[in-house]
């Protein structure tokens, strides 16, 4: 029996959902799935195409949507007639949605469309998959969004905030680690608000602290996106004493004007966020800062996105994921005056640019230096900081293996 086809678009979340997937729905033939994205309109009109060309070279195969844009938006792939099932993001982890595909008498007393209220789950459960390759594996911890950015569309895809319990993701943990793999990274769509529907109220920092703690043989941890203001005391302690947290974090900024920032609904200053940078390297010198920035969102003048340009620099900021604004029905940012699109384009490009740079001087100041790599394939691994590595001559696979930089391409460094 072949294994499902399964095409994953947008987060790492998505990606972990789609191997939980792919094993829910082992024993289903010829089954398609587009496990689909919502952050953006583009993002929806991708998977539109994907739909289409999926079904042109399956053309006899089940093919069922899912993901955040199934969930927010069903009519829309309702609609299209190269699809067979829809399932919301909560029914593509129940194992009875993928039975009803395996069953054929049973296919036609099923609906078509399996969309739930996203916003009356209560529980994340910990899905437990083997990872991803064969020596980094995602651990989803998190699910959901109890916050409410006038942009975003995805707690309307996702639901509120949930947790995995810690004991759980500890489970998990060891599990992956017996298996071999030597990195674990925690996920999820808040991942700061971790704990704050478990007994007690843990914080991420108690989670990151305890994981450590009780999984003495996993050799690097990570944490995947944060919301820098909700970073807690136990994550700063985490990010200072332990060498086996990664020195690496992606933030979710969005902006470098207080006035934008305030559009959005977002809860940091411009200053906040440069306050958190200052003392995450005065902690750990050497910490790597990724982050997510919006071009062109509604009312944005060019004073203000010249605050979001110089943000890269007082924040020190490395690899940039550039967003163009893109206008989602529902969302409050929707009835605000829009930017003209081509000056959106204009400004994303120009940000892109100041992100190049500042992760060429990332590159340059890395040459001649020793660093600790995870080979991920015979010719490539990454850094402690999660920065790309390309080998000269293969190198073993699933190690860590400590070795020179010897020069940059403009993108990865060189050994």
């Amino acid at each position: 029996m072949a294994s499902p086809v399964i095409s994953t678009l947008g987060c790492r979340l998505n990606a972990y959902e789609s191997e939980a997937i792919r094993e829910l729905a082992a024993d289903v033939d010829n089954l398609v799935v587009v496990n689909t994205c919502a952050v953006t309109a583009e993002a929806v009109r991708k998977a539109k195409q994907e739909i289409r060309r999926l079904r042109r070279d399956h053309p006899e195969a089940t093919l069922v949507v899912t993901g955040c844009a199934a969930q927010t938006e069903p009519d829309t792939f309702a609609a299209m007639p190269e699809v067979s099932r829809i399932f919301g993001n909560v029914e593509k982890m129940q194992p009875e949605s993928w039975r009803t595909l395996e069953l054929p008498d049973l296919i036609g007393a099923t609906e078509r469309v399996r969309v739930d209220d996203i916003m009356s789950v209560k529980e994340t459960a910990g899905h437990l998959i083997d990872g991803f390759g064969r020596h980094r594996a995602y651990v989803q911890v998190q699910n959901g969004c109890d916050h409410r950015c006038t942009f975003c569309i995805i707690p309307y895809g996702r639901g509120n905030s949930r947790s995995v319990p810690a004991g759980v993701v500890v489970e998990q943990i060891k599990r992956l680690v017996g298996k071999g793999f030597l990195e674990v990274v925690l996920t999820g769509v808040d991942l700061t608000s971790w704990g704050a529907d478990l007994p007690g109220e843990p914080k991420l920092g108690d989670l990151v602290l305890r994981i450590l703690r009780l999984v003495p043989d996993l050799a690097r941890l990570r944490i995947s996106s944060i919301d820098s203001i909700e970073a807690d005391d136990r994550l700063m302690e985490a990010i200072a004493t332990e060498p086996k947290l990664m020195p690496h974090l992606h933030l979710s900024l969005q902006h470098g004007d207080n006035l934008i920032l305030k559009r959005m609904k977002r809860r940091h200053s411009r200053e906040d966020a440069i306050r958190f940078c200052e003392e995450a390297l005065r902690l750990r010198p050497g910490m790597v800062f990724g982050a997510d920035i919006i071009a062109g969102f509604p009312t944005e003048t060019e004073q203000h996105f010249e605050n979001s340009l110089k943000l890269v620099e007082d924040c020190s900021l490395t690899f940039l994921h550039v967003f163009p604004y893109s206008r989602r029905n529902g969302t409050p940012a929707a009835r605000m005056p829009q930017v003209p699109g081509p000056v959106i384009r204009e400004r994303a490009a120009r940000l892109r640019a100041v992100g190049e740079t500042a992760l060429a001087r990332h590159l340059a100041a890395a040459v001649g230096q020793t660093h600790r790599i995870l080979t991920e394939r015979a010719d490539m691994g990454r850094t402690e900081a999660f920065t790309e590595v390309r080998f000269a001559e293969p190198r073993p696979e699933g190690t860590i293996l400590t070795a020179a930089i010897s020069g940059h391409d403009g993108t990865k460094l060189l050994v």
